[in-house]
């Protein structure tokens, strides 16, 4: 039996009627690309958790003020979803149910630019009802606490971070405490904790157990037992930590992220008191650092699952009937990822899904055991029509000098007359992983357009094992660069990518690559989009007021990363995009941030006024106020509108 929960009940047939034009309509114009702000947009529905108990669900949606707002709907009830956080100033940002009865939420503003800077101050909650509404503001927590861990204890209680920061507003230690949200009250949960401390790991009572230092390019960790004294269980340099804790159970067992065999992540069990690791893992995926979570039970105290994520994500549970709801949502939705969430499946509560492909964003759906029945909340993004995206496939190919290269291929739907143009997209960071297998709007969007989309993870990308990622090290310019030229030739030798007609893009570093790749390899690209782009990584090193690179990162993580500013200014110079603007010569489009922490504009005024005085003036735009990336879906939606004219004249 099915039922389908709407956001609002009322003018039911009026929505039936318009439903039924806009397929009519979408049947007439299947040949016409969506709109850019169906791409760029916010989400209809932002998040939805689901109650301790499983008898409710939270969930962000648009507002009448088209603000975002928080609702509560009863499951399995047909009375309408009540709207207890709403304003007509500023959206609901996060949320997480604190108990059955009470919501702990945080703000921001959507209609503003600047992701970076403008976000509301301090915790928020609420009941489900919508009354006791709260601010944590005047209590004892700081303007920027944030949540660290919900308990399941039924108390009104939350972990909460409060920050420690130096006079020049450096990130000095990380203090957890634990609020009461109907108070304000706030104690704190350090007790005698090292200095320094950066990452916590708490048990199911909420009490820390292990935590993280980092100071000076060293990171420690720490095990507590029960008393208030810390002790040492291992100390290295923080860009080769052997392993890092995760999680602690209900008897006291450490769990810890660490490396396996072929330098990828497994999860395994740590002995605190041998102080070593059980040789065993519990989660090991080759060629992946594919741990992607444990999975606790209701009350957080024993283990059940976990996720891991190799190409796409899925679930092994430990757990029988666990095993056995995961497999109806599977066969309920083939063919995709089913992140699956359970409160109390097994003693009348619901299971929550979210279900999504490479091709669709998602749809969240709830499953009642005690009954049998399912209930479609919603889309998340209902303009979008999945039969009208691309689909995204992992290959892997070999570099020019053997090492193993990610390569990601979104393919444009329907069948290729020809080769078609591309756009190789590279990911920022470098230090992550930069693609995952769900739908992404910017690959689909270019994708909608008619172009091929290549997606490589050179090295230095996270996500593929250890021993890709450091060989990355000090190789901006270089060999980062080789590969990303590689996985744009084999594409062209397939003979699915028209090798002529290639264009590079990216944001962050992606957008370094990009001026690197028009410097690098003239001959192999037809334009470049850069946005928020590093046009010179000695920047990178300067103290700049305007910039949150932590003088921790500048002196001791960087230069491993990146090279030394004294002992390698030359290969430094060498691989800074500003220092050779007098070799790009393709047409370039370049966007920066006014208000960007994390690569000021500075870089972006550089290197505009180095192609210009080499005679290559870029197009370029600055998105007042805006950070790193476009937080406003104005500017979104202007940017990508450039992006579509710029690759038409340059690519067609």
């Amino acid at each position: 039996m099915d039922r389908v929960l709407l956001a609002d009940r009322l003018a039911w047939r009026a929505r039936l009627a318009f439903v039924a034009a806009m397929l009519a309509m979408r049947a007439a114009t299947a040949a016409e690309p969506p709109p850019v702000s169906a791409f760029f947009g916010n989400e209809e529905i932002g998040e939805v958790r689901i109650s301790p108990s499983g008898r409710y669900l939270a969930l962000m949606v648009p507002a009448t003020t088209g603000r975002m707002a928080l609702a509560v709907v009863e499951i399995g009830s047909d009375k309408r979803p009540v709207v207890v956080a709403s304003s007509t100033r500023a959206d609901v940002r996060s949320f997480e149910w604190v108990n059955d009865e009470r919501l702990a939420y945080t703000i921001v503003d959507l209609q503003v630019a600047g992701y970076d800077q403008v976000f509301g101050p301090g915790l928020y909650s609420v009941k489900r009802d919508g009354s006791e509404a709260r601010s944590s503001r005047g209590s004892d927590l700081g303007r920027g606490a944030r949540l660290l861990r919900m308990l399941r204890d039924g108390s009104n209680d939350v972990i909460v971070a409060d920050f420690t920061f130096s006079s020049s507003g450096e990130l000095i230690s990380v203090n957890p405490k634990r609020l009461d949200v109907t108070t304000g009250h706030a104690r704190s949960l350090a007790f005698g904790a090292p200095a320094n401390a950066r990452g916590w790991v708490f048990d199911a009572k909420g009490e820390p157990r292990a935590l993280v230092t980092v100071r000076q390019g060293v990171s420690e960790v720490f095990w507590r037992d029960g008393s208030e004294t810390w002790r040492s269980l291992m100390k290295a340099p923080t860009l080769s930590m052997p392993w890092g804790p995760y999680a602690v159970d209900a008897a006291g067992q450490l769990y810890v992220v660490a490396r396996g065999a072929d330098s990828t992540t497994v999860l395994a069990r740590f002995d605190v008191a041998s102080g070593k690791l059980d040789p065993e893992p519990i989660v090991s995926t080759p060629s992946f650092d594919g741990f992607a979570g444990l999975v606790f039970d209701d009350e957080d105290k024993h283990a059940i699952g976990v996720r891991i994520e190799t190409d796409a994500e899925t679930a092994v549970w430990f757990q029988p009937e666990r095993k056995k709801l995961q497999a109806l949502a599977d066969a309920r939705f083939p063919d995709r990822v089913n992140r699956t969430v359970c409160a109390h499946c097994l003693d009348g509560g619901a299971m929550l899904v979210r279900s999504y492909s490479d091709r669709d964003p998602g749809t969240y759906s709830v499953y009642r055991p005690s009954t049998g029945e399912w209930t479609t909340i919603g889309r998340v993004r209902p303009a979008i029509e999945p039969r009208q995206m691309a689909t995204l496939d992992l290959h892997r190919i070999k570099a020019r000098d053997g090492l193993d290269l990610p390569v990601w291929v979104t393919t444009p739907p329907g069948p290729a007359t020809g080769a078609r143009p591309a756009v190789v997209l590279v990911h920022g960071g470098p230090w992550v992983r930069g693609t995952h297998w769900r739908w992404d709007g910017d690959a689909q969007f270019l994708a909608s357009r008619g172009y091929v989309v290549i997606e490589p993870e050179f090295r230095g990308s996270t996500g593929y094992g250890r021993a890709h990622m450091q060989a990355g090290f000090r190789q901006w310019g270089t060999t980062m660069q080789d590969d990303v030229a590689d996985a744009v030739r084999w594409a062209t030798t397939k003979g699915f990518v028209d090798g002529k007609r290639i264009c590079i893009a990216g944001a962050s570093y992606g957008g370094y690559a990009t001026l690197m790749g028009a410097i690098r390899y003239p001959d192999l690209y037809r334009c470049g989009v850069a946005w928020v782009a590093v046009s010179d990584p000695r920047l990178l090193f300067e103290p700049m007021w305007h910039s949150d690179m932590s003088s921790e990162a500048r002196e001791f993580s960087l230069p491993t990363l990146i090279g030394d500013p004294v002992k390698d200014a030359e290969m430094l110079k060498a691989a800074a995009p500003v220092e050779r603007a007098r070799e790009i010569k393709i047409p370039m489009l370049l966007a920066y941030g006014s208000s960007d922490a994390r690569v000021p504009i500075d870089h972006g005024d550089r290197i505009r006024a180095a192609m210009r005085a080499a005679g290559n003036e870029p197009e370029y735009i600055v998105y007042a106020g805006e950070g790193h990336g476009w937080f406003k879906v104005e500017n979104r939606v202007d940017f990508w509108t450039r992006v579509e004219k710029f690759l038409a004249k340059n690519l067609n």
